[in-house]
């Protein structure tokens, strides 16, 4: 049975010097599952059916023979919110159509390696699998990690969301009586996911004298960067911008965080192939590579942490994060850190010290141009703000940004050398720094 990574593969100190690796790992193909609001009960539609579509389709966009890959590294995990009903059946029609692995709902509401492999019967050379439980941020720095240390030479990466029909965050433990542990103390009065950021944002602005309508302008421009990445579910479903007025008019979820500053949950995969820097630069697309891997393990004092803890955590991380890489602020081209809570992206950007950026000052720097056509590009993937919750658009658009193929959404107002992406939460987070050379 495949594993969680263990702690060992996390680079999560500081003072740990260059990555062992550095520049000898490469991102070569990338691919992508449509998107969908909610499953529709088809077959072809369930969670483990669009992961199929992703993993092929990275491994065609490699130009890779499927005999030849080792490795694959994913997440099991398939939501956050979005749980089978208790005692609901599990649909005949789907499970027939597919290999099984004991788990009837594998590839339903879950997703192990196993399931997959069942199901792939082109890949016949995987000898390594690996779990890098939480998102793509998790699993990506574990490939990367495997790679280098030779347990595999070309590997897949996989994260999938699958989405039902009902409310999100309302099945699973939270439509029980009663809740174990501390979710006990939290969840048990109805707060909603993003009230913890919406606490650390409301102190934000009380400590450095900002306002929620200052956030309007990095809500549009992700909106707008989203719309151009054509995978995304906005651009495929609901091409619909987001003004300024349509921002500072959106209904409360946890005041000071409304409607806009809350990601949309979605269906769908995506899937990425690593290799070693030599064997990549016989495929396909350019080889991005990848200058280091980085992990916070910080662990709030109480339930929630606070906007200080906050910002000693994401300088910490910025600081491993370029300690690793070897490279310091000033050489990112552009910034990629995830946003699924649209209120803790500054707290990230602030903390790596964007375009020499200090705490408190992302919210202007949002009033200047943070296009993908400016100087300052913030966000150019759209995050899942602008293409529905992934926790993946950002590493795409990193690949793609220096794989010169971004289309409409190409960097203009910089060069795409280096990038930075990764999370999702301040504390607790994975990040991975791209290079469009290995130096």
């Amino acid at each position: 049975m495949t594993e969680n990574a263990p702690a060992s593969m996390y680079r999560t100190d500081e003072g740990m010097g260059l990555w062992e690796h550095r520049g000898k790992v490469a991102a070569v193909g990338v691919g992508h599952s449509p998107t969908a609001r909610r499953w529709d009960g088809r077959a072809e539609t369930c969670v483990g059916a669009i992961s199929l579509i992703a993993l092929r389709r990275a491994i065609e966009d490699a130009g890779v023979d499927p005999a030849e890959i080792d490795g694959l590294v994913m997440d099991p995990v398939t939501t956050t919110g979005a749980y089978w009903p208790k005692g609901k059946p599990v649909p005949e029609e789907v499970t027939s159509a597919f290999n099984c692995t004991d788990n009837p709902l594998d590839g339903i509401a879950g997703l192990s390696a196993e399931w997959i492999l069942k199901n792939m019967p082109e890949l016949t050379g995987i000898d390594f699998t690996m779990y890098g439980p939480g998102c793509m941020s998790n699993a990506i720095c574990v490939a990367a990690q495997a790679v280098g240390d030779g347990l595999a030479n070309t590997c897949l990466v996989l994260k999938s969301w699958h989405n039902y029909e009902g409310r999100y965050y309302q099945g699973g433990a939270n439509a029980g009586s009663d809740l174990p542990g501390t979710a006990a103390l939290h969840a048990l009065w109805g707060t909603p996911a993003c009230y913890g950021t919406a606490l650390q944002f409301a102190e934000y602005c009380r400590k450095y004298g900002k306002n929620h309508d200052m956030m309007a302008p990095f809500i549009e421009n992700s909106r707008q960067n989203g719309l151009k990445f054509p995978e995304g579910y906005w651009a495929s479903h609901r091409p619909e911008e987001i003004t300024p007025e349509d921002y500072k008019a959106a209904r409360w979820i946890a005041k000071p965080a409304n409607l806009f500053d809350n990601d949309l949950p979605i269906m769908v995969s995506a899937a990425y192939l690593y290799t070693t820097a030599e064997r990549a630069r016989d495929m396909r697309q350019k080889p991005v590579y990848i200058l280091n891997h980085a992990a916070s393990n910080t662990r709030p004092r109480s339930l929630t942490p606070t906007l200080d803890e906050v910002e000693a955590d994401t300088a910490r991380t910025a600081r491993k994060i370029y300690e690793g890489a070897g490279i310091t602020a000033a050489d990112l081209s552009f910034e990629n850190m995830y946003d699924g809570f649209a209120q803790f992206h500054q707290f990230h950007i602030e903390g790596l010290g964007y375009r020499g950026m200090k705490f408190g000052e992302a919210l202007d720097f949002y009033q200047t141009d943070i296009s993908i056509h400016g100087p300052n590009p913030i966000l150019p993937s759209g995050g899942n703000i602008g293409c529905g919750r992934s926790r993946f658009w950002m590493h795409t658009d990193c690949i793609q940004q220096i794989q010169q193929r971004a289309g409409e959404r190409q960097v203009t107002g910089v060069k795409p050398e280096v990038a930075v992406s990764g999370g999702p939460m301040p504390l607790g987070g994975r990040f991975t720094v791209w290079s469009a050379t290995p130096d």
